[in-house]
């Protein structure tokens, strides 16, 4: 094979060098470039080349040499590109950008108020949604004629053709039913909270639902007293919304506790100068309290005389609203992404 049809040779096979990875790109350039390579062996030969022709073949030499480097640089320059964004790439995402989920405020507002409370030696108890009328109100000191017992307040399950029921069967219309649960299988002392959904029959708006999460707590022990249930309240209201936070208690009224109380905490957006949302009092309304009735605790199997405790109830949803400023109680059970993606960052 003459000079001239090796280097055109060369030429076409240099234009189409192809590697796949380092190795391969090694082995071209020991092929082609290095001090033994084929054009290094060209270049031997070229002083063997009558003197006419030197010219020429001169030339085609350098073209090839240069063609050969310029192909070499520009395939390791690929090769490192690749190399680079292979670094960059996170083998642990999935091959589909998929976002990120939020959780929902309720859980976030809901684990706070549980992790404030068991720094106070709370620990959290559970019970059914679907609870009998004596746990449920019962035992609660509810007289039989209460309102709260009529189809209007509470979700009572229809009773089903041959199936012995010994009391009515209900949707819990509060938390209170797993204080009960407790009160009547352990001995004091006792410090639950028992967060869960409950089930009320109101029209659904903006500021009612038919379900809703509320949070109560019971302390039941010796020499428990007001100023207990006081300090705890104070406790809880600096620990959620802001150590400047004031706490009042009014008088009020349930069936569970005597006395009772309702509790407002000065407003944490006008700090109780007043403004729009408190309606200018400086006050918010956030949750009721009370020392346990007696009769209570009486009827759950605890002696009265020996033991006294407090107990608490307060609405997730009226938490959050404060925390977050959502005006529509809706937009909670809803699952608008739109609405859920603003407590990412949360």
């Amino acid at each position: 094979m003459s000079m001239k049809q090796h280097i055109s040779q060369l030429l076409e096979q240099v234009g189409q060098m192809q590697a796949q990875n380092m190795e391969d790109l090694e082995a071209l350039r020991i092929k082609y470039l290095s001090k033994k390579g084929e054009i290094a062996n060209l270049f031997s030969e070229f002083r063997n080349v009558a003197a006419e022709e030197k010219k020429e073949y001169g030339i085609q030499l350098n073209e090839l040499k240069n063609l050969a480097q310029q192909r070499f640089d520009a395939l390791k320059a690929e090769l490192d590109l690749k190399r680079e964004q292979a670094e960059k790439q996170d083998l642990t995402r999935t091959p589909d950008p998929l976002p990120l989920g939020t959780r929902h405020p309720l859980s976030l507002v809901k684990e706070e108020i549980i992790d404030i409370f068991s720094r106070m030696g709370f620990t959290v108890a559970e019970g059914p949604e679907v609870e009998d009328d004596k746990h449920v109100f019962g035992l609660l000191n509810f007289a039989p004629e209460h309102p709260a017992r009529d189809m209007q307040d509470t979700f009572f399950i229809d009773k089903q053709p041959g199936v012995q029921r010994p009391e009515d069967v209900l949707l819990r219309t509060h938390t209170s039913s797993v204080q009960t649960r407790v009160m009547t299988t352990q001995k004091p002392p006792i410090r639950v909270l028992c967060p869960g959904r409950v089930y009320r029959n109101e029209a659904i708006s903006a500021r009612a639902h038919c379900f809703f999460h509320q949070i109560e707590g019971l302390y039941v022990d010796k020499n428990v007293s007001y100023a207990d249930l006081r300090q705890a309240m104070l406790y809880f209201a600096q620990e959620m919304f802001g150590p400047d936070t004031k706490i009042r208690l009014r008088p009020s009224y349930f069936p569970f506790t005597e006395p009772s109380a309702e509790m407002d905490i000065s407003c944490n957006i006008c700090g109780g100068t007043g403004c729009s949302f408190c309606k200018g009092t400086g006050w918010v309304e956030i949750l009721g309290c009370g020392m346990v009735d007696p009769n209570v605790l009486e009827a759950c199997g605890i002696d009265s005389k020996q033991y006294s405790g407090y107990a608490f109830g307060l609405g997730v949803e009226r938490i959050t609203n404060l925390k977050y400023r959502v005006k529509d109680l809706r937009l909670f059970s809803e699952n608008d992404v739109r609405f859920l993606s603003q407590f990412t960052a949360c």
